[in-house]
């Protein structure tokens, strides 16, 4: 349990609105006494009683150890950044009579929660415990203060506080919440159910396995005809995936990636995908790798199918922050080109929303489309989709819709802009941005294009 924080006794008791309500009626019966005197006495009893509730009160509460009420917060030492994260709260009454509880938990300022309260009555020696969930939507530390607890007796007149010290700091990485849903799934062989799909393989890789007898349904192609006439009976040539393949995502921190979406910047969304994705490669034997780059900087974390490394992805994800300047394509592109030796897949993770934007940052793609397979992210604006989807009234929506669905033509001419040049594109919402980026790679798998 917490430490309590002391206080002086004028600063744990606090009056509640019965007892002003209680003495509300009371000036009004001194009032009315003034015209009808017959009142006066009444007046005067129920202000004693008041007095007496007042004092009954106090001592029930206030006349305890400062440990008749104990308190502790329990939380996870990091967050997923965009998920849902649990904080436990205990307290333990040790009251001889029932108590009704009030917890006020001062949040980090981050969330900017300023009524943030749970109320619960708790029995004579009983323990009850407060659940809450958070929600984080940048990274960093958060740091959380005090725990408030208010307790009331069944007279409801006097209020006592009891501050505990349950200071902490919590980090909040990237999704790893999301990760693990993923791998759960993934475990469990019901990746359907959450949107990623099997693709067919188309053909087969070359690197050879082994050979073994044929059985209906493989590939008469793949019949290997002098182990057949050695043995008299059908064998078969048998092919594995490639595997120790680099594929590293390349995140750009610049200006386009701050746009919110849903409380997360755009950067969130790729850093969370990114470390799915990261996953999921090495789970396929193939090494991956991290790019982040902006208008100054470009940082490589070199690719590796080590176990250790989606902890050092997770933890270079964690201190990436968006820049307010363009980034810089052509220093990406002369690093990775000296960087990186072996063809890679680059899961380009950016945004672009006209075409003009693509046409400055093109040449510096192709370029590294000659050395790598390269596959840019970018993302659908939603809020202009369903602006066009909107019903006009009046010339002014019309002129909006218009704009919008300009907008709108100008992300799928993008795409075809980048296919006319041998470059892959994915044009996806932020709340698919993971499933689709998984998909891709399988089917990129799948055609034993890495």
């Amino acid at each position: 349990m917490a430490s309590i924080v002391k206080k002086n006794l004028y600063q744990q008791l606090f009056f509640s609105n019965r007892l002003y309500l209680g003495l509300g009626i009371n000036i009004l019966l001194f009032i009315i006494a003034f015209f009808v005197p017959v009142l006066y006495n009444i007046a005067l009893m129920t202000f004693g009683v008041l007095l007496v509730l007042v004092a009954l009160d106090m001592i029930l509460l206030v006349l305890r150890p400062a440990n008749i009420l104990e308190a502790a917060r329990t939380a996870s030492p990091r967050f997923s950044n965009g998920d849902d994260n649990e904080v436990v709260v205990t307290c333990h009454n040790r009251y001889p009579f029932p108590v009704f509880i009030t917890l006020i938990d001062e949040l980090p300022f981050q969330f900017q929660d300023r009524d943030f309260s749970l109320k619960a009555k708790v029995g004579a020696g009983e323990t009850y415990t407060f659940r809450y969930q958070l929600r984080p939507v940048e990274r960093g530390v958060y740091g959380f203060g005090y725990t408030n607890v208010f307790v009331q007796s069944a007279l409801g007149i006097v209020n006592r506080r009891f501050v505990f010290n349950t200071e902490q700091s919590i980090q909040v990485y990237p999704s790893f919440q999301q990760l693990r849903h993923f791998s759960l799934y993934s475990y469990m062989n019901r990746l359907n159910d959450i949107g990623v799909h099997k693709r067919r393989v188309i053909g087969h890789s070359m690197e050879f396995d082994h050979i073994k007898p044929y059985s209906k349904g493989d590939d008469v192609r793949m019949l290997n005809w002098k182990a057949t006439a050695r043995s008299g009976d059908l064998m078969v040539n048998n092919f594995v995936e490639e595997k120790s393949q680099q594929v590293y995502c390349v995140i750009d921190k610049g200006r386009t990636m701050k746009m919110p979406f849903e409380g997360l910047t755009l950067l969130d969304y790729a850093i969370n995908a990114s470390l799915v994705f990261s996953n999921v490669a090495l789970s396929k034997g193939d090494k991956a790798g991290l790019v982040a780059f902006n208008e100054s900087t470009v940082e490589v974390l070199a690719a590796s199918n080590k176990k250790v490394q989606l902890n050092k992805i997770l933890e270079s994800l964690y201190a990436q922050e968006t820049q307010w300047k363009e980034s810089d394509f052509e220093a990406l592109s002369v690093q990775l080109r000296s960087a990186l030796s072996q063809r890679s897949l680059l899961m380009l993770f950016t945004n672009f929303e006209s075409m003009s934007s693509l046409q400055r940052q093109l040449p510096f793609m192709r370029r590294l489309a000659k050395y790598h397979l390269v596959l840019v992210v970018f993302f659908e604006n939603t809020e202009l989709k369903k602006m066009t989807e909107m019903e006009a009234t009046d010339v002014e929506e019309i002129y909006k819709q218009t704009i919008a669905q300009k907008f709108a033509y100008d992300k799928k001419l993008i795409v075809k802009e980048l296919a006319k040049y041998g470059i892959m594109s994915l044009l996806s919402t932020p709340e698919q941005l993971t499933l689709n980026v998984v998909n891709k790679y399988l089917e990129l798998k799948a055609r034993t294009l890495i």
